[in-house]
């Protein structure tokens, strides 16, 4: 077993085999999970909102689907990832409040899941598996060793993507 790796709430960061990279509590959040295959080096983020570009001075590029996609795919590929193997998986987008209505605070989560993959569509980051919607909260791991996602929440059997 190699070292986890904690990665915050509009955060992220890359690991290597043995390693496993971790985000808690993903509700309405996308937890987004890019690896290469053949170097086993792997990159998550804890993305919390669709689009950074309401925003004048984004510091926080992890914050938003946009700019924390890029910076993660930035980032694993200065780690020696290939971009033309990486991969990516997607795990949160949950509705967590009933909001009537289609008001935008009730959807986000659904937002953030679309924001996520179009961003990576327009990378060339194919989206091989993904586990959001719903109305529960998840804790993701990014096992580097294999590239499976591991996917926690209360009282529901532990899925791997």
């Amino acid at each position: 077993m190699g070292d986890v790796i904690k990665v915050g709430m509009a955060d992220l960061n890359v690991c290597k085999s043995p390693d496993i990279i971790t985000t808690l509590g993903l509700g309405s959040c996308i937890g987004i999970a890019v690896y290469d295959p053949v170097t086993k080096i792997g990159g998550l983020a804890h993305i919390m909102l669709p689009d950074s570009t309401q925003i004048r001075n984004n510091l926080n590029k992890a914050k938003f689907a946009d700019t924390g996609i890029e910076e993660l795919i930035k980032r694993v590929t200065a780690s020696g990832a290939s971009k033309a193997r990486l991969k990516a998986k997607i795990a949160g987008g949950a509705k967590m409040f009933e909001v009537s209505g289609l008001s935008d605070v009730g959807n986000i989560g659904a937002r953030n899941a679309e924001a996520s993959k179009a961003k990576l569509r327009e990378l060339g980051i194919p989206l091989i598996a993904e586990d959001t919607g719903l109305n529960y909260g998840r804790t993701v791991e990014l096992h580097c060793e294999t590239g499976e996602f591991y996917i926690k929440s209360v009282g529901k059997p532990l899925k791997i993507i």
